[in-house]
């Protein structure tokens, strides 16, 4: 399976404010591999960054001014995520922001609409409800080292996602049977085989058994299970 993890930067947290996207970092998965495929952009806003976005990005309106602006980069975005699942931290904030960018260029379709999407921070829910599940705290919880993240960046979050996200998946491959495999679940309990070590009782340790299974008999008044199966033919 092919699938991106993405990450955007933007001006401010409100959408409805005008705020726009102003990097896009995307990172290539394919079968749990990153390949070494990246997109990765600054965009020119033309506007201001709202203080509380700029101190966590310090994505400054003087270095995106001559960045391109999203309407020149929107096919090769749409090329480069084409076909594949996108892995997203907080699906609905990212996508929102890019389909707002879509649209002012006259995109009818939503980006959940092309690609099938998979929201990192709800499957984080999953796996460890009531407690924090940022980004940041999913690195510390699966020792990622996120020790280069003094500002938030969407290529380095990206890169960072990827990891977090195979080792919150770890173990979760999909078992695939081949064709020629057993058609039955006993015929595959059968082909499984487990060889124990074969160790014969010592003449103490039968001794001792039988002490314990006579004692066993003597306080329930009946031959036990173990002397009824001893006397079975074979």
């Amino acid at each position: 399976m092919r699938q991106i993890a993405l990450d955007t930067e933007t001006t401010g947290m409100d959408i409805h404010a005008g705020n726009r996207v102003i990097e896009i970092g995307c990172i290539e998965i394919y079968q749990r591999q990153p390949t070494g495929r990246e997109f990765h952009v600054w965009l020119n806003p033309d506007r201001d960054s709202e203080p509380g976005a700029l101190n966590v990005h310090g994505l400054t309106r003087e270095f995106l001014s001559d960045k391109p602006r999203f309407a020149e980069v929107a096919d090769r975005f749409l090329d480069f995520i084409d076909g594949a699942e996108l892995l997203i931290h907080n699906a609905a904030f990212d996508l929102g922001f890019l389909d707002r960018e879509l649209s002012l260029l006259g995109h009818p379709v939503r980006i959940s609409a092309r690609n099938p999407v998979l929201d990192t921070l709800k499957l984080a829910r999953e796996r460890h409800p009531g407690q924090r599940n940022s980004l940041d705290a999913l690195c510390k919880r699966y020792q990622v080292d996120n020790s280069g993240r003094s500002y938030h960046g969407a290529l380095l979050d990206a890169r960072l996602l990827v990891e977090v996200y195979l080792a919150v998946t770890a173990g979760q491959g999909s078992l695939v049977l081949e064709s020629a495999a057993p058609a039955s679940m006993q015929s595959i309990v059968d082909a499984v085989v487990v060889r124990l070590p074969r160790r014969i009782a010592t003449a103490c340790e039968m001794e001792l058994h039988e002490a314990r299974v006579s004692k066993i008999e003597s306080k329930s008044g009946k031959p036990s299970l173990w002397r009824q199966w001893a006397s079975m033919p074979i």
